[in-house]
């Protein structure tokens, strides 16, 4: 007897699975903290060089005044003069500057107004240094595509028990640690490092929850802990909205970490695991736990019955790069997941750049985010799946180059339509994201299914560590392109991505296909199945992916 059908007996989503699924998001909830404190904790002040050691960006008196603009020249900033943020005037002997000379500062003074201290001030990451803000970005996007890999291996070889409560240690250890870094260069190794170890405890703990969670429900989980996590994403705008210092909202996010040894009571170790590594009677014993909870009784042997199927017939994704159409619709579904994390972090971080209050756009950013995955849960089964990625990657990509119209030939009183169209493209990639996974486990033939994911998951976290160069685009450009060159950028690659996904084949109601062979028919297949009412191929499509590879969207957050 296959497992999965000993979870029909057990519930295939009873009370002990509910209650560690629960205890599953809240890492979920956690990890939004941290993954996203970086908006806050690296958006730049206004700054202009520094006149002294007393002087402070706010203007003191009129003597301060004076020296101000005898010191720093003005520059255009769309339709206003703004002071320089980088260069003061080189000035003769006699005080003047009317050779309007300037030169590079080496020390700042920044705006108080809005933090009381952020990374940038503390370590100067301005001016010509600015681009150290992309790489920390991208050494944390680097941190969780090792995680996922080399985690994901060595739980498979110890457990995911073992791995999980390690991970979860190192996490706190390093997540107060990163509020300590005496310089840029260790905050990136620590912020790398505490990614590896966030995604490695969350895919551990996912996993564990997932194998222990029937088919027909796999889909639900997946989506429910979206909603987790937006919740973290609330609740980082509220603290972060009170608290204006970096190294204090850092200690905050990471506090919580710190009640993670508490699992060590409660999280079991995988019986689908055991069971694969011949340790039968330690999977029986939780089997029995898990039926004594759910209230139920299992029929007589079915505990010595039970077996894992992870034997399946070696097929490589390469396979699916053995025609043009094949190698066309592969291609079109990697680039797809590239773009959905490289538009969905850059919009997340690109929040910094735009008009406005930064914690009001980072609020309406997540309302927009969790209305995004409403609509997609109500309207996947409706509308297909090549309708809603397509109208999503093309609703985003055309608000987002559409902000170049305001911006270019408006003014600062247009500011508003920017964010608006920068939120209306925050939509369609968070929507695109979220049914990016389920489109492309129904494109892959079940053969490769299980590896095509897999590598399709690769390519977001590329995605993922390009994103950030895109973001501050604007920053290093400046001028009138300072807001819109970043949102101009992610459009142009999501209309791509919408145009390009007219060429795949709608997979709602259809059979899904089996074998490569399969996969090379689908161009021309009108096969539909009539599903019970209620029912799709979305259940019988995800139930069939591995476990370890369901989660690869879901983990392609963090």
């Amino acid at each position: 007897m296959k497992f999965d059908d000993v979870l029909v007996h057990l519930g295939e989503f009873g009370w002990y699975q509910k209650r560690l699924y629960f205890l599953v998001c809240i890492p979920s909830m956690l990890s939004a903290l941290q993954s996203l404190s970086v908006i806050f904790q690296l958006d730049i002040p206004s700054h202009r060089c520094s006149l002294g050691p007393n002087d402070t960006y706010q203007v003191q008196d009129a003597h301060h005044s004076y020296l101000i603009n005898m010191s720093i020249p003005w520059e255009a900033d769309r339709d206003k003069q703004v002071l320089s943020s980088c260069k003061l005037y080189q000035h003769p002997q006699n005080g003047s500057h009317s050779n309007n000379s300037t030169t590079p500062c080496s020390s700042w003074v920044f705006d108080r107004s809005t933090y009381e201290s952020t990374l940038t001030e503390e370590f100067n990451i301005v001016c010509e240094d600015r681009v150290l803000r992309s790489h920390t970005n991208m050494a944390g996007s680097a941190g969780q595509l090792v995680g996922a890999f080399l985690m994901g291996l060595l739980s498979d070889i110890f457990g995911r028990r073992p791995l999980f409560l390690f991970n979860l240690i190192m996490e706190a250890v390093l997540g107060i640690s990163t509020a300590f870094a005496p310089n840029v260069y260790v905050f990136m190794v620590f912020r790398a490092l505490g990614n590896m170890c966030r995604i490695a405890s969350f895919t551990c703990a996912f996993v564990l929850a997932m194998e222990l969670t029937g088919p027909s429900k796999r889909v639900f989980v997946g989506i429910v802990i979206e909603i987790y996590w937006c919740m973290g994403l609330f609740t980082l705008g509220l603290i972060a909205y009170f608290v204006r210092h970096w190294q204090t909202l850092q200690l905050i996010a990471a506090a919580p970490t710190t009640l993670y040894f508490l699992f060590y009571w409660i999280v079991p170790e995988s019986p689908r695991w055991l069971i694969s590594r011949g340790r039968i009677p330690e999977a029986q014993a939780i089997i029995q736990k898990v039926a004594s909870v759910n209230g139920v009784k299992l029929p007589d042997g079915v505990l010595e019955k039970v077996t894992v199927d992870d034997q399946e017939k070696a097929v490589r994704v390469t396979q699916m790069f053995t025609t043009p159409y094949l190698l066309f619709i592969t291609l079109i579904i990697f680039y797809n997941w590239f773009v959905a994390s490289v538009v969905y972090y850059g919009l997340g971080l690109n929040v910094q750049n735009l008009s406005g209050d930064i914690y009001v756009n980072f609020t309406i950013a997540n309302i927009v985010e969790l209305a995004s995955y409403i609509m997609c849960v109500t309207l996947l089964n409706r509308l297909g799946r090549k309708f809603l990625q397509c109208g999503c990657m093309l609703l985003g990509g055309i608000a987002c180059v559409t902000t170049m119209f305001p911006v270019i030939y408006g003014n600062s009183s247009l500011d508003w339509v920017t964010v608006a169209l920068s939120m209306v493209g925050k939509f369609g990639a968070s929507g695109a994201f979220a049914i990016v996974f389920v489109y492309t486990a129904e494109l892959f033939p079940t053969v490769v299914r299980n590896s095509g994911v897999g590598v399709s998951s690769f390519f977001a976290r590329i995605g993922g560590m390009v994103s950030p160069y895109i973001a501050d685009l604007g920053v290093l450009v400046g001028g009138d392109l300072k807001v819109a060159l970043p949102l101009i950028v992610f459009g142009g690659l999501s209309i791509v991505a919408g145009l390009l996904t007219l060429f795949l084949p709608e997979t709602l109601k259809r059979r899904l296909p089996e074998t490569i062979e399969d996969a090379k028919n689908m161009r021309n297949s009108s096969r539909k199945t009539n599903y019970p009412m209620g029912q799709t191929s979305q259940q019988p499509d995800i139930s069939s992916v591995k476990l370890e590879n369901f989660k690869s969207r879901v983990l392609n957050k963090f």
